[in-house]
Parts: C-alpha cells; structure tokens; sequence
C-alpha cells in the first residue's frame, strides 16, 4: 500500500469540504486527475473510501479511518514546518478554527487580528458550527482547535478556559414586557416566549442553541425579524420591535446599551462557559499552540 502526501492531503480536503471539486481546488489538481487518485486509492484498499450522494461526498467507515491517520500525517508535516520555520522561507501554516457563534461575533476578531498580523506566514480558516459539531470535528481531526460551550461533552479532548458567555434577555424599558417584569433582575426563559423575538440569520449555532431550548420547554420561538449581527439584533431590541437573546457583552458593547434593559435568565444553559478544545496541545504545530496560547491568555 502506497500512498503519496497529495493522495493524503486530496483525501482530507475533499473529506473536510465534502466535495471532490473544492478539495481538487485546495490541492491544485484537475478534478479529472483529483478523481483517478481518490479511485486508485479505493482500488489499491478493496474498498471504497467516499459515499457519493447529490450533495457531495461523505467518508465511509474505511474512509474516516483514512481521514484519522490522513490528518495525523499532515499535521506532523505542518509541525516540522513550523519547527523549522527560522531556518525557511516563504512557509505558511494552516490553521483550521471552528467556533460558536458567540466566540466568533464577541471574542474572535480582535484577537486573530492580533495574532494574523504578528504571524504573516499563517493563515486561518475559520468556520461557525454549533458546539456539538465542533467537539465531534476535533476528535475526528477534521479541525486543529474548537472553541465550545461547557454544556457539550468533550471527554477525550484537552480543554481549557476561554471565556465566560452568560446569555441574557434584553428587551427595551418601553417594551409591555418589561413593564409586567418590572424590576425583577432575573426571569425563566418559558416565562416570556410568548413574546416576538428578534434573532441572528442564517445558520446560526447560538439561534440553533436557545431554539431547541424553546422546544423542550414545548414551544416554539416566533422571530418577528432575522437579522445579521448582534449589532442589528440590540438595534431592532431598542426600537422595541420585540426581544432577544443576546450574549451579555453584545449588550454592553452596543452603541444602544444605555436604551437597553438586559435581564439575566434563571435558566443553567444560559450560563455558558466557553472552552477552547483540542486533541492534544502538544502535538499542534507550533504557532497553533502560539494561537491557543493567544486565546487562553487575551
């Protein structure tokens, strides 16, 4: 059995993008030429290593034990380049980051900001996935550091603290809501979701969190209007349009906190710590333990 480094990273990239185009893209080779490797390497297993289904390709059981020892393979490859960086030029490092919504809006961008401009040779991907996708990402070594809330289950993996991320409700002192509320300074989550709610668009894993919280309690969330940012969420909350439920610091950070009223949710899930996540920090390559270490220190 043998496997050159581009058969390898071919298969991860095609196995993370779940498409053979993007991953023959990734790799500069010819979809044509991209297809005959992922084939020759069925052949040369007696297996097949991809579901092929009309959104993509998926790996089979074969296939994610391939991905295992494929990512395992081209990390320590990106380490040793890491490790030698000093003594090279014109090397990049690839970092895949998945976060939550909440790290990703609240906490991310300045930090990589940071971190991007003291390390040119390295690049980051950053992808939004709700927490329990990322845990699982992590331990199959489709991503290099996961930043997660403390309510998933990351046995196996190396974690440390990131940050805390209390959600809140935050509505405006006019709204009939906060009028019945009064001066309460704490409220269930079932007490006001019969109330029009302003929320995030899109596929958003923090909208995903507080909706199937909603429907354990047996309801459903009415969203009066989605919008694309915290920003525009404590916006539409100060206009009184409806109300929300925002991270804490998104209030406090807004240019409308001062026509805001947040109140805190009795609820446990909305106590969140974040957790950054990894399989080992001693095997990242090198500036991706800078980058944790960048995280965990900020």
């Amino acid at each position: 059995m043998r496997f050159d480094l581009t058969d390898l990273k071919l298969f991860l990239r095609v196995a993370e993008s779940g498409s053979i185009t993007a991953g023959a893209e990734t790799v500069h080779l010819a979809l044509a030429s991209a297809s005959a490797r992922i084939r020759g390497m069925e052949e040369m297993l007696g297996v097949p290593l991809l579901k092929r289904n009309r959104r993509g390709v998926e790996p089979t059981d074969a296939g994610r034990t391939l991905l295992h020892h494929a990512r395992a393979i081209t990390q320590q490859m990106e380490k040793m380049r890491a490790d030698m960086g000093e003594y090279a030029s014109g090397l990049k490092g690839h970092i895949h980051l998945l976060c939550n919504t909440s790290a990703l809006t609240e906490f991310l961008p300045d930090i990589l900001a940071e971190f991007m401009a003291s390390h040119p040779q390295v690049n980051v991907d950053l992808e939004e996935r709700p927490s329990h996708e990322i845990v699982q990402a992590i331990r199959d070594q489709l991503g290099d550091i996961g930043i997660v809330t403390d309510a998933v289950d990351s046995s196996g993996l190396e974690t440390r603290l990131f940050r805390e991320d209390r959600l809140v409700l935050a509505l405006s002192p006019l709204h009939p809501l906060a009028r019945s509320l009064k001066r309460r300074s704490v409220v269930p989550f079932a007490e006001v979701l019969e109330n029009d709610f302003i929320g995030l668009a899109g596929d958003s894993a923090l909208q995903q969190y507080i909706s199937e919280h909603a429907s354990r309690l047996g309801q459903r969330l009415h969203y009066r209007v989605l919008v694309r940012s915290f920003d525009a969420i404590c916006r539409m909350v100060a206009s009184g349009a409806g109300i929300a439920v925002v991270p804490e610091s998104a209030v406090l950070r807004s240019r409308d906190a001062s026509t805001i009223r947040h109140i805190h949710l009795s609820d446990a899930w909305s106590r969140r710590k974040l957790l950054l996540c990894m399989r080992r920090y001693a095997n990242l390559p090198g500036y991706a333990r800078e980058l944790a270490d960048a995280l965990v220190n900020s």
